[in-house]
């Protein structure tokens, strides 16, 4: 293996700090989008033709960092590395030994779990726009979930005899939702419990 590829050991202050917490987790990681562009000139792939067997290993570590924590990293252990790729670990060391391995690109980092792990610059980068999605679209969904329980907690305040003008009032219809969160987490805002919150909250008055 030549120098260039080697992964050494290094001093910890050596190292990037990983960018992904080990606590982000992706439910639902099935479609990781793939640049072709980007694939086919890389150096990666230009090496892959003269080695076909590193390629096709090295591609496989792309797609099994997905899963692992945190998301885009690999471990540095090479039976742990064996173990994932489910081929003998002296088949391995063997693969990693070639003057380019399915390794190429990637590097030791410091993740927050207190770990030293491998990640990949494109790996890491797939990985955290996954993320950003998810977090967009978890945002949406709250957004949406709390405009649906505002309307939810409107419509019921229409129906309680006398209370049909706080429907108009946005920071006691507010009020009311924070307080059946508070006492009811996660709960959905009946009929009762928006009774429940008018009477509590009005005593506060």
């Amino acid at each position: 293996m030549t120098q260039a590829n080697a992964l050494h050991l290094v001093d910890a202050d050596d190292i990037d700090i990983y960018p992904i917490s080990s606590s982000e987790r992706l439910d639902s990681h099935f479609f990781v989008p793939w640049n072709l562009k980007r694939w086919r000139g890389s150096e990666f792939r230009r090496f892959g033709y003269a080695d076909p067997e590193v390629g096709w290993f090295g591609m496989e570590l792309f797609f099994l960092a997905q899963d692992e924590t945190p998301i885009g990293t690999l471990p540095c252990d090479d039976d742990a590395l064996a173990f994932l790729l489910r081929i003998p670990p002296a088949r391995w060391r063997e693969l990693n030994s070639r003057d380019v391995s399915p390794l190429h690109g990637w590097h030791r980092v410091h993740c927050d779990s207190g770990q030293v792990r491998l990640a990949h610059p494109v790996v890491t980068e797939v990985a955290m726009d996954a993320l950003g999605s998810k977090k967009r679209n978890d945002a949406k969904n709250a957004d949406e979930r709390m405009r649906k329980r505002l309307g939810t907690i409107i419509n019921h305040l229409k129906a309680i005899p006398g209370a049909a003008r706080i429907a108009d009032m946005e920071e006691r219809v507010n009020d009311i939702s924070d307080w059946i969160e508070a006492q009811y987490p996660g709960g959905s805002a009946t009929l009762k419990r928006v009774k429940e919150a008018l009477n509590d909250l009005s005593s506060r008055h």
